[in-house]
């Protein structure tokens, strides 16, 4: 029994490892990333920005921003068809959510030049650096995959 609790302390102990500096907030008696949260909210500024700026004002002939809108929704349809199947209409917004979520937070660590902002301590990176995001990405597809097959069962 000794065994089994020094090997749980250890994994507790690993849990707490972190690489680099970090810049901590602390908000509502919780610690909080500040780098993750910052990059985060830049690309949901990205997203809802570059969203509002193409469809704001539709056109009957669509505009370049209209069509590359039109574009990506097609994508995310057409990968939501060929996973889910004929019923993938609901799921739509929640996997085009992700993966634009996803793409945009990858590709922000590239172009973005996070270095020129100085914090207190350590740097800012794109979101998916950050094993936190990863995981609450994780337990939020979780979650909705133990909808569907609760919800698939209920019919």
């Amino acid at each position: 029994m000794n065994g089994i609790s020094n090997a749980l302390n250890g994994l507790y102990d690993i849990s707490g490892v972190e690489a680099g500096q970090h810049f901590y907030w602390q908000i509502a008696g919780f610690q909080v990333r500040a780098q993750v949260l910052i990059t985060s909210w830049v690309v949901i500024a990205i997203l809802l920005g570059s969203a509002v700026i193409a469809v704001r004002n539709p056109q009957t002939i669509p505009t370049a921003g209209q069509n590359f809108f039109k574009y990506v929704l097609e994508f995310i349809r057409d990968v939501s068809k060929t996973q889910i199947g004929e019923e993938y209409g609901p799921w739509v917004p929640f996997i085009g959510t992700m993966f634009l979520f996803i793409f945009v937070s990858n590709w922000s660590g590239a172009p973005l030049p996070w270095k020129i902002i100085q914090l207190p301590h350590g740097e800012l990176a794109a979101p998916t650096n950050d094993i936190n995001t990863t995981v609450s990405l994780a337990i939020l597809t979780s979650v909705a995959r133990s909808y569907a097959g609760t919800s698939c069962i209920a019919e």
